[in-house]
């Protein structure tokens, strides 16, 4: 029989009994004594954490991906944007999940990726190459963790203001960059600060780039901030965060981690793969 109090850290008997003649529980679980035991380990690691429940467990990836298009008033030029990346803030969904992608790569916290390997969070990351370049492995161990690392230039520029033979280069430099120290190419890109023109995205086109999500809410250590004026989050909503530490706010990212699966996890909200929706 399944806990079904979030932090009792409680499973049943199945989950310890050990097969006749097999010398270990292992090989004797059922489907549902492995249910329960994953479901007392994640508890174990909610508590660790100091999370207030366990984290809602998404549903399984649509077996269609939903059809993404610009957000309305994000377009560039009606008349192009058919072929150029989109920029948008939410997924088209029904499910009652949203998205998390964090920024930069400033703070290499080990404990950030041990925090969200045991809780099964998946993230997207958009790096700079300026700012991980003292560290690829700390992003290799990332990826291999299952999570996608993404395009966010090379030095963090404030695109609009480039031409487009320099928009082209940090964009395509990235590409370099990542195809070389993490073995692929991303479809996937961020412009910094969510700022764009119409440079940006044919830039970003001619990069081998399909799409430009930005977010609808970004999360701080001590607050979060919307861009929907009834400051709430919607279903399918990406969420943004940065790679920080102590030195740039009054925590670390595993503050800042609590912060967000506190608020998502009350509200009713599991977190999804960004990658499996497009």
């Amino acid at each position: 029989m399944l806990c079904t109090a979030l932090l009792a850290g409680c499973a049943g008997p199945e989950a310890t009994r050990s097969a006749p003649g097999r010398g270990g529980p292992a090989q004797a679980l059922s489907p549902q004594a492995r249910q329960a035991a994953e479901h007392a380990r994640l508890v174990a690691a909610a508590r660790r954490w100091g999370l207030d429940q366990v984290p809602l467990t998404p549903p399984p990836p649509p077996a269609k991906k939903p059809h993404i298009t610009a957000r309305a008033g994000f377009e560039v030029d009606h008349q192009e944007d058919w072929w150029l990346p989109p920029v948008f803030t939410t997924i088209p969904t029904k499910q009652k999940i949203v998205f998390l992608t964090i920024d930069d790569g400033s703070e290499k916290d080990p404990d950030f990726l041990r925090m969200m390997r045991e809780l099964k969070i998946p993230y997207t990351a958009f790096l700079s190459d300026y700012l991980v370049n003292d560290d690829y492995g700390y992003f290799r161990r990332m990826q291999s963790y299952g999570h996608t690392l993404n395009n966010h230039t090379l030095h963090h520029p404030y695109l609009p203001g480039l031409s487009y033979e320099e928009q082209r280069d940090e964009i395509c430099g990235m590409q370099d960059i990542m195809e070389k120290q993490f073995g692929r190419r991303p479809t996937v890109f961020r412009p910094p600060y969510g700022d764009y023109n119409q440079d940006t995205l044919r830039a970003a086109k001619a990069c081998g780039i399909r799409y430009a999500p930005i977010w609808n809410e970004e999360v701080f250590v001590d607050h979060w901030e919307y861009r929907e004026d009834d400051q709430k989050m919607r279903r399918g909503d990406i969420v943004l965060t940065h790679f920080r530490g102590r030195s740039d706010w009054n925590g670390t990212m595993i503050d800042d981690m609590r912060r967000f699966l506190n608020k998502v996890t009350r509200e009713g909200y599991a977190v999804a793969r960004l990658e499996d929706y497009l």
